[in-house]
């Protein structure tokens, strides 16, 4: 048994800390909340700075609470949600991999898949929910971390992503004249200012 509270406490861990992290920067790193509101508008999802609000405060809770190994299936739900919007709105459209430009999805799905995985694991012994008794695990905690969160992630997307459409190839009988100036406004980053 100590070989599954060892594990459980490893996984609440690494992803309560990375949630924790994710969240503190969101607020206290580079561009803030209101960067981070920038970046969730120029990704579609608005409005953009109660979206970074919100993210913010659900990956800090989320992280304290598995850190802890509180209520763990519904923390566990929250990185799901969490992960699966930023997943769906910023990294699918980039491929597999991290290093890809745009950065690909495979961090964001570990993440989410690990995260259901504690939801049917539980916290383990060595945890608040140990302490009073929550024992909520096996595929009932599965089906929490994973319906819930997918859910609450499909209800975000469906009310508030709205992504900006692709820009159209132009022809080369509307190409603009050679005497019109270039733009030099930027195209916004796919990175958060943070």
């Amino acid at each position: 048994m100590d070989s599954v509270n060892i594990a459980a406490l490893v996984l609440r861990l690494a992803v309560g800390g990375t949630m924790i992290a994710h969240g503190w920067n969101h607020a206290f790193g580079g561009g803030k909340l209101p960067g981070t509101a920038r970046w969730f508008e120029s990704i579609g999802i608005r409005p953009g700075r109660l979206h970074a609000l919100f993210a913010t405060v659900t990956e800090l809770g989320a992280g304290i609470l598995l850190v802890l190994g509180l209520l763990t299936p519904l923390a566990a739900a929250a990185v799901v949600g969490t992960m699966v919007v930023a997943l769906v709105a910023n990294h699918a459209r980039n491929g597999f991999f991290i290093f890809r430009p745009g950065e690909g999805y495979e961090y964001v799905l570990m993440i989410t898949l690990v995260s259901g995985a504690l939801g049917a694991l539980g916290a383990g012994g060595w945890s608040l929910d140990r302490v009073l008794g929550f024992g909520v695990h096996g595929w009932a905690g599965l089906a929490i971390a994973a319906l819930a969160g997918a859910g609450g992630a499909a209800l975000l997307l469906a009310t508030s992503w709205r992504p900006h459409p692709a820009a159209s190839p132009v022809s080369s009988t509307s190409a603009p004249s050679s005497t019109s100036a270039p733009s030099s406004t930027p195209a916004p980053s796919s990175t958060p200012a943070s």
